[in-house]
């Protein structure tokens, strides 16, 4: 069994970021939430939005940051700090430029260029090594182009592979922390939604 004890979905706050691509690893919480009948409840001295959730046996924590996704780390700090929780033992899900939509993947550590990412390494230290979910949302071709991309919604084709990726995301979570990290990654990473 995998001890994830808290999953962490990255975001920007606001009804105008809502639907915008950079919120995919708030969409993935917010789904995971739901999937659980679990309200998520803001939390100022967590800087976001939390709730409490059980897969199989494990108690697990939720958190949607309202800070700003270059802040993100100042709530996944207070957050992990409050309630002791090893680096190693969290989960978080953000939107990732280098997947195209429709596709979802486990990471554990490595380098980022994800700002949200960032900011959460340079929190804890620098140490990198904790989980990820990467969502695809796909490049625009052009480093130029990218913020646009990020903070814009996807067209309703992308959505759908994304929501997708979300989809299954949300199965192979679930299989991560019932058996294992391995077995969620062969199911994952082979999924592409069409």
């Amino acid at each position: 069994m995998t001890d994830i004890q808290l999953i962490v979905g990255l975001g920007n706050p606001g009804p105008e970021y809502q639907h915008t691509r950079h919120n995919a690893g708030a969409w993935f919480v917010e789904q995971l939430a739901k999937s659980y009948n679990c309200p998520l409840k803001l939390d100022n001295k967590f800087y976001g939005y939390t709730g409490r959730i059980t897969i199989g046996d494990q108690d697990i924590k939720l958190l949607i940051p309202t800070t700003f996704m270059n802040k993100s780390g100042q709530a996944v700090a207070a957050m992990a700090n409050f309630y002791r929780v090893p680096l190693a033992n969290m989960l978080v899900a953000f939107d990732e430029l280098d997947l195209p939509p429709g596709v979802a993947k486990f990471k554990v550590g490595g380098s980022s260029s994800q700002n949200g990412i960032r900011d959460i390494v340079s929190k804890f230290a620098n140490q990198k090594d904790f989980l990820r979910l990467r969502i695809g949302i796909g490049h625009p071709g052009d480093k130029n182009r990218v913020t646009g991309h990020v903070l814009g919604k996807a067209p309703a084709l992308e959505q759908t592979l994304i929501d997708a990726a979300l989809d299954e995301a949300l199965r192979c979570t679930e299989i991560l922390i019932k058996d294992d990290l391995k077995k969620a990654m062969n199911r994952l990473h082979a999924f592409k939604a069409e």
